[in-house]
């Protein structure tokens, strides 16, 4: 078949940790629809949209929002562990103190002292995982001795792999954030941590994945913040 009357692959664009950042989720969309020119394709948010950087409102209202997805395209948004944390510190059951001492205080800040019911209930109902043929989408880790469907959600939101941990579940490849690395993205045989510490850096790394092809990404987009 000539190449140019190949099907173009279909595509799933993978964001980490945002944490605050609402002005490179922006300029990240608009990123991801210059790589994907006119295909549809998905875009899978591994969780920690709040706390530390300093618009968490404002990246909970974009990603609510279903005017910022392109028509034709599907949006995953998984929950983090500082989603969790600010759940349950809101409700009062736990993690009050310990919310406030990791980022809480900026995301209050940016809701003016008090988040809205409705931004916790949508919260509190994001999912933990995403699957597609080849992969695991996920905010920290998975456990590859138990079965996806009976992971831990703690495991899930909390916690981290080992140094050279080469990751994998079976013969998925595992995409998290989570653990940050300020020159990441990280690749693994088996897992890609996309965490670039970008609330601080203002670098976030959009990776891209074939939902064809097995494997890790095929393509990375840079974001920085718009001149």
């Amino acid at each position: 078949m000539p190449a140019k009357d190949r099907p173009m692959p279909r595509l799933t664009y993978a964001v980490a940790d945002l944490h605050g950042r609402a002005d490179l989720i922006a300029h990240a969309y608009r990123a991801i629809a210059a790589h994907a020119a006119a295909a549809a394709a998905t875009i899978v948010h591994l969780g920690d949209y709040i706390d530390r950087g300093p618009d968490s409102r404002g990246v909970v209202a974009f990603l609510r929002d279903a005017a910022t997805l392109p028509a034709g395209w599907r949006r995953v948004v998984l929950k983090g562990n500082h989603e969790e944390m600010m759940v349950e510190a809101s409700a009062g059951r736990r993690w009050a103190n310990e919310w406030g001492a990791n980022g809480g205080d900026a995301t209050l800040t940016s809701y003016g002292g008090l988040v809205p019911r409705a931004d916790l209930d949508w919260v509190a109902g994001l999912p933990l995982l995403h699957t597609d043929a080849h992969r695991v989408y996920v905010h920290a880790a998975v456990d590859p001795a138990v079965a996806l469907e009976a992971q831990d959600p703690r495991h899930l939101l909390w916690a981290r792999y080992r140094t050279g941990d080469p990751g994998g579940h079976g013969a998925r490849h595992v995409v998290h954030g989570h653990q940050p690395y300020e020159d990441g993205p990280l690749l693994h045989p088996g897992r890609t941590d996309l965490d670039t510490l970008a609330w601080a850096t203002g670098r976030l790394v959009v990776g891209v994945f074939d939902d064809a092809a097995p494997g890790g990404p095929v393509d990375f987009i840079e974001v920085r913040p718009p001149d």
